[in-house]
C-alpha cells in the first residue's frame, strides 16, 4: 500500500513560487492568494519535513540549502502532476479538436503542407496549429509543451525523434555581387567584409546565430523568403535552404558562392513528440503521415 504524502502539491507550488518570486508578497500575487495563505503553507511543509527551507537575512527570506534541493525537485513533481493530469485529460477525449505543430522553416512548405491535406481527409474536423519557427524557437516550442509535435533541426535534451530527411544549406549570392566578381575562390576573410543575411533565432532566448561568418555588416530577418529577397536584389550573400532556391539557381539570377570550405552545410530534420504518452488519435496521425511522406520522399 503507498503510503501517504506528507507535503500537498499546493504547498510545493508556494515553495515554487516564493523563491522564484523573490518574496512572500510576490508569491502570493502570482498564485492568487492572501499572503498569510502562502506564509502558512510554507510553515506547514518545514513542520512536516522537519527541515527549515527559508531563512532570514535582513527583511528578506533567503532559501536555504535545503530549500534549493526541495524547489529542483518539486519543480519536476509538479511538471509530472500536470503531465498526468493532461494525460488523465486526452484519455476522456474521443478526438483531440486541435493538433499544434512546430515546423523549422527549413522544413519544405509544400511537404508540410502536403501532409495537412492527407491529415485533414482523415479527421476533417480537427483543426492544425502550424508554429512556423527558426532554430531554438522550435525548441522551446517543444520544450514548454505549446505544441504536440515538432519538425526540428536540432534534438533538444531529454527527446527522441525520429529522421525525417536532410536539408542542404547553400551559400549564395546575386550573379552581380561583389564575391562573385574575385575571379578566385572566396575566402573567410573575404565573406567578413560584405554583409551576410542571415534569419533570425525565434527561440524566447535567441541562443543560435549559426552559421554567422562574423561579417562586418549583418542583415537579421524572421523569414527565409525575406533573406532571399534581399540575397536576389545583391544586398548581401547568405546560406539557405536548396529548397527555396532551385528556380533563381536554374535561372542565373543568383550562384552558389565559391567559398574554399563550407559551401554547403547539411542539417537532419527530425520529428518529436512532445510527450508521446499523452498523444491523441490525431497527433498519432498526423505523425505517422509526416513519417511515411518523408521516407516515401
Amino acid at each position: 500500500m503507498a503510503k501517504d504524502t506528507k507535503v500537498t502539491l499546493d504547498q510545493w507550488r508556494a515553495l515554487i513560487a516564493v523563491i522564484e518570486c523573490g518574496g512572500y508578497a510576490n508569491a502570493a500575487e502570482q498564485l492568487g492568494k492572501s499572503q498569510s495563505t502562502v506564509s502558512y503553507a510554507i510553515s506547514q511543509l518545514e513542520q512536516a519535513l522537519s527541515v527549515a527551507v527559508f531563512k532570514l537575512e535582513g527583511r528578506r527570506s533567503i532559501a536555504t540549502v535545503a530549500g534549493e534541493t526541495l524547489y529542483r525537485r518539486a519543480r519536476h513533481l509538479l511538471a509530472e502532476a500536470e503531465s498526468l493530469e493532461n494525460a488523465a485529460s486526452r484519455m476522456g477525449q474521443k478526438i483531440e479538436p486541435e493538433v499544434r505543430l512546430a515546423a523549422d522553416l527549413l522544413a519544405p512548405a509544400d511537404d508540410i503542407l502536403h501532409c495537412l491535406e492527407r491529415f485533414t481527409e482523415q479527421y476533417p474536423t480537427t483543426r492544425a496549429d502550424v508554429l512556423e519557427s527558426v532554430l531554438s524557437g522550435t525548441e522551446d516550442a517543444l520544450v514548454q509543451q505549446q505544441v504536440d509535435l515538432a519538425i526540428v533541426g536540432r534534438l533538444p535534451a531529454g527527446f527522441i525523434g525520429d529522421y525525417l530527411c536532410s536539408i542542404s544549406l547553400v551559400g549564395v549570392a546575386a550573379s552581380s555581387h561583389p564575391l562573385h566578381q574575385l575571379g578566385r575562390n572566396v575566402s573567410a576573410e573575404d565573406l567578413r567584409h560584405h554583409r551576410q543575411l542571415i534569419v533570425r533565432d525565434s527561440g524566447i532566448h535567441r541562443r543560435y546565430s549559426a552559421g554567422w561568418q562574423e561579417a562586418e555588416q549583418r542583415w537579421t530577418f524572421t523569414h527565409i523568403n525575406s533573406s532571399l529577397m534581399a540575397v536576389r536584389r545583391g544586398l548581401g550573400y547568405a546560406w539557405l535552404p536548396e529548397g527555396y532556391l532551385q528556380d533563381d539557381l536554374a535561372r542565373g539570377t543568383i550562384k552558389r558562392l565559391p567559398v574554399e570550405q563550407g559551401g554547403e552545410r547539411v542539417i537532419a530534420l527530425y520529428l518529436v513528440f512532445a510527450d508521446r504518452d499523452i498523444a491523441g488519435p490525431a497527433t498519432r496521425a498526423l505523425a505517422d503521415i509526416i513519417k511515411a511522406h518523408f521516407s516515401a520522399s
